[in-house]
């Protein structure tokens, strides 16, 4: 069979420079639609069915994050559902990847992709579900829905009164690991799967209100784009000042969140250079209250506790975004609600803590440090019932 390479599908790109050697083939990574950041790949190769093919990607110099390739390994799989790592190497201009496989069709990814059509399946599974109101806060770009699944106490409930937590993921649609991390947070906190009868979900539902916005950049996921939605804009460099045309996706989930008030807020995030898992804080800011530095601390140690994949040694500097900070998702929001507000990265790679030669760290792990993270935010919820807000 003559070898065929295609990233015409959900989330595909790639640019294929040369591939008529057959066994030898010159790929570049291909840059947002509109921009110029360039770092994702996905894409599809027929006909090598137990042969070996080495690709090279030429342009990885001049990618987004060239330290991101530094030790990294490429993602792939036979039936888009199982991934396991190959190994590349990068000598500072090129990286390359060598791979032998064992069936005729295989995928190769920047990292375990999260598609479209899973999105709408696991939010249809949480509709029929029917503890959870899935809901659309506004259009994309290109007019698809902005999803928010909304479940726990109500706030008119009497009582107590009722922290409000907000989790937007994906802003960077490369970093698809953020919606797995979704995923496994929301299968816990609605008792789904082998969560059925969890009392951490159970109590968080009866004590807290839960918004979560699983891919808050669709055009961009479906485009098969790193960091820009289907207009070119970095959503996280947009939330002091949205644009209607140009980053409604900020826009309709910054009113939603306007209108709810925000006790909690999480930005998931993935990290291309760094092999751990860690938060950005809001201690930058001028601002930032003693009560919040003290909330931080605690939900930075209730977090190590409930995840061994969690770590605060390394991590970003605190001053990294002092400039454009409130800007940023999570540093408009500690600003404007004075509450605890952070950022989540999780590593393309592995985490270097505790590795995993096979799979690095994947759409599983990513899946798991989302419900693990639950039981932080009942310790969150149990040591402070509301924020400073109230």
């Amino acid at each position: 069979m003559i070898m065929q390479i295609s990233s015409r599908f959900d989330g595909g790109a790639v640019e294929v420079v040369d591939a008529s050697d057959g066994q030898n083939v010159r790929l570049r990574v291909r840059p947002d639609t509109a921009a110029d950041f360039a770092q994702w790949f996905y894409f599809r190769v027929d006909g090598m069915a137990e042969q070996r093919c080495t690709y090279r990607f030429e342009n990885a110099a001049q990618c987004a994050f060239p330290g991101g390739w530094q030790g990294y390994r490429v993602v792939a799989s036979y039936d888009t559902e199982n991934w396991f790592r190959v190994d590349a190497e990068y000598d500072g201009q090129v990286l390359a990847f060598s791979h032998r496989a064992e069936h005729d069709t295989v995928y190769y990814a920047y990292f375990e992709p999260y598609g479209e059509a899973r999105h709408h399946q696991f939010l249809g599974r949480i509709r029929r579900q029917g503890i959870a109101r899935v809901h659309s806060v506004g259009d994309s770009v290109a007019g698809r829905a902005l999803e928010c699944v909304t479940v726990g106490k109500d706030n008119g409930t009497a009582g107590e009164p009722t922290p409000v937590i907000w989790i937007v993921a994906r802003q960077h649609p490369g970093e698809t690991m953020a919606e797995w991390f979704v995923e496994g947070l929301l299968k816990r906190l609605l008792g789904l799967d082998d969560w059925a009868g969890d009392p951490v979900g159970r109590l968080l539902r009866e004590h807290a209100r839960f918004h979560v916005v699983p891919n808050i950049n669709p055009d961009g996921a479906a485009l098969g784009n790193l960091r820009t939605n289907a207009a070119g804009a970095n959503l996280n460099r947009e939330w002091l000042t949205p644009s209607a045309t140009h980053s409604p996706e900020v826009l309709h989930v910054r009113n939603a969140i306007e209108q709810t008030g925000c006790d909690m807020f999480f930005d998931i995030h993935g990290d291309e250079t760094l092999p751990y898992v860690f938060v950005a804080g809001s201690e930058m800011l001028p601002d930032f209250t003693e009560r919040q530095t003290l909330e931080q601390r605690h939900f930075v140690d209730a977090f190590k506790t409930a995840s061994p994949d969690f770590q605060d040694r390394y991590g970003y500097e605190a001053d990294k975004y002092r400039e454009d900070a409130l800007k940023l998702a999570s540093k408009y929001f500690a600003h404007r609600y004075r509450c605890l507000s952070l950022t989540l990265e999780m590593p393309f790679k592995d985490n270097a803590d505790l590795p995993d030669g096979i799979h690095g760290w994947s759409g599983a792990r990513s899946s798991a440090l989302g419900a693990a993270m639950l039981q932080a935010v009942l310790a969150q919820v149990r040591a402070f019932p509301k924020s400073a807000t109230q």
